[in-house]
């Protein structure tokens, strides 16, 4: 049985993996219609995605798809372990500008939800990481977006301060501007 525990951002969940452990090693479930359906969590996965990152202090993000795409994600680390952050960007939700961070790790079976018109973004604490995730939508390059990693708007503190490895458009994602964003209005 799957466990959701609050984060304190509306719509997001961390979800715990209850294991079933024995001498051949456990077996948890990662997703479930059902049990996301009892929490009002509406979602069809239509992709998975594996993302390997050789070195520790690797940053991603913080990437979200413009509309009209409706993109969620259920993030866990399958090897090694990460700072894995979201943040709210509906501009009419309680939650606006907030963000969540939350240690995930291989030797700790949880995934987090993040729910439509939300940034996300990890960075590796351990070298040979892996993300799997699985995703609400399907990528299109066209609305592909983001904000900057250490926008003080968002004030994340970030495990590492200075990433070791990033790409040139993540590193290059412009200041978010709380005022002029509508992008996820009625999210």
């Amino acid at each position: 049985m799957m466990r959701f525990l609050e984060t304190g951002l509306a719509g997001a969940w961390l979800i715990e993996h209850g294991r079933r452990e024995d001498e051949r090693g456990f077996f948890a479930r990662t997703w479930c219609r059902q049990e996301f359906q009892t929490r009002g969590i509406q979602v069809n996965f239509v992709q998975g995605n594996l993302s390997s990152n050789r070195r520790r202090g690797t940053l991603r993000g913080l990437h979200f798809q413009l509309p009209p795409s409706r993109e969620s994600k259920l993030v866990r680390c399958s090897r090694g372990e990460i700072f894995d952050v979201i943040v709210d960007l509906r501009c009419d939700s309680p939650t606006f500008c907030r963000h969540y961070g939350v240690i995930l790790s291989e030797a700790v079976c949880q995934s987090l939800y993040v729910p439509p018109g939300f940034a996300h973004g990890f960075q590796t604490l351990a070298d040979d990481t892996e993300v799997v995730y699985e995703m609400g939508d399907f990528y299109r390059a066209d609305l592909s977006s983001g904000t900057r990693w250490n926008d003080p708007a968002f004030g994340i503190r970030w495990p590492i301060a200075e990433p070791t490895v990033m790409s040139d458009r993540d590193r290059d994602y412009p200041d978010f501007s709380a005022p002029s964003f509508t992008a996820f209005r009625g999210y």
